[in-house]
């Protein structure tokens, strides 16, 4: 049983800056890795960027030089810190992670939070 709560976004001006967070919690033997997505209206989802449980990230194009992907192990918490928002980064953001829950620390699970709003207008 593992639950992973966004917070942090909100409305924002063009240029403007959010920084999301996600929390985990429940039955975690580890996070290997933790992940952002995002679906706009009317597209599919996709994948913004990834962190390992060792620091490694990866961006997708769009936001590459506007977005960074942090965690926090110790609280079990991954960061997304947006600046220079366009319109188009305007979706709704899932954070995803890769566990291990205390009862099985030899398998992976995926889980997904509810999401949260990230509206970027004038």
């Amino acid at each position: 049983q593992v639950q992973l709560v966004e917070s942090g976004g909100g409305l924002v001006q063009p240029g403007g800056s959010l920084r999301l967070s996600c929390a985990a919690s429940g039955s975690i033997f580890s996070i290997e890795a933790m992940d952002w997505f995002r679906q706009a209206p009317g597209k599919q989802r996709e994948l913004v960027a990834t962190i390992t449980r060792a620091g490694n990230t990866n961006y997708a194009d769009a936001v590459k030089g506007r977005f960074t992907i942090s965690r926090d192990n110790a609280k079990n918490t991954v960061y997304l810190q947006m600046n220079s928002l366009k319109p188009e980064d305007t979706a709704v953001y899932y954070c995803h992670a890769e566990i291990r829950t205390t009862t099985m620390a030899t398998s992976l699970f995926s889980s997904w939070g509810q999401g949260t709003q990230v509206t970027v207008s004038s």
